[in-house]
């Protein structure tokens, strides 16, 4: 599923969705200028999920234990009280995680990825196993998609939109880019965008303060979106970076390789 190229919508839903809690988005805002670092912040991201899908056990412990480091090192204030907080707080890495691996299912699946309701349900306890990565503890990670939903509706008082939310919305949007690039920023990017934003769930829309679009309407985007994704031919997508797939192609063997119809055998 994480080779499947609707992941890179799914990754900026999981930011738009990320963004809407306070001291998690409060975090990232104080520790790093993604503004100047955006593409440099999305592919490192994108290799730590290379990693641990498509790596060595080894690789993903390493890398995970790297994550693990950096986060211990940082710190965030919050303005309006002076509190200061670490960012490897538990309560804030299970917001990234679920907002992330949730995103990952969610769009996938109303992309015409199909998984059964079984299926998914193994995706999540899989997960757990990335939230360890980054410290948490497997047995507090959500595991199936009722305890999700359960954890989502139980951190919505807790949401807000404050002006880190909406620096990152504006960034989304607009990201930087060399002048020569702003077209295709305007005709690729920003759909991309657009269509993450309207994957989110309604509560989300409604922070934001833009109105929600018809779910429904939404998914017949995403399913086109992700039917001309796939006509792409995979040798051709594998090769953009980081390249975690045709690296454990060629460590396991030429007749190795994702294949996404195997899950309905």
């Amino acid at each position: 599923m994480h080779g499947d190229p609707v992941m890179w919508v799914a990754g900026v839903r999981a930011l738009y969705l990320q963004a809407l809690h306070p001291r998690a988005v409060r975090g990232v805002m104080q520790n790093s200028d993604f503004r100047r670092d955006a593409w440099g912040r999305l592919l490192r991201t994108a290799n730590f999920v290379g990693t641990i899908t498509y790596g060595t056990t080894e690789a993903a412990e390493k890398a995970g234990a790297r994550v693990r480091k950096i986060h211990s090192m940082l710190s965030a204030t919050d303005p309006g009280t002076g509190e200061r907080y670490g960012v490897d707080e538990p309560e804030l890495l299970l917001w990234v995680h679920c907002a992330e691996i949730d995103s990952y299912l969610q769009v996938a699946r109303r992309s015409g990825f199909h998984l059964t309701d079984a299926q998914a349900d193994r995706y999540l306890a899989e997960q757990r196993v990335s939230a360890r990565l980054v410290g948490l503890e497997p047995a507090a990670v959500p595991a199936n998609q009722q305890e999700m939903a359960a954890y989502f509706e139980k951190m919505r008082p807790d949401l807000a939109c404050g002006p880190e939310a909406r620096a990152v919305d504006d960034f989304l949007l607009r990201p930087p880019t060399h002048p020569l690039l702003v077209p295709a920023r305007e005709v690729l990017w920003r759909r991309v965008a657009q269509l993450a934003y309207a994957a989110l769930p309604p509560y989300a829309h409604e922070l934001y303060g833009r109105p929600a679009p018809k779910p429904a309407a939404v998914t017949r985007q995403l399913r086109a979106t992700g039917t001309l994704l796939r006509c792409i031919p995979a040798r051709l997508r594998w090769q953009l970076p980081p390249k975690h797939i045709l690296r454990a192609m060629a460590r396991l063997g030429p007749d190795t390789r994702p294949a996404p119809y195997k899950l309905g055998r």
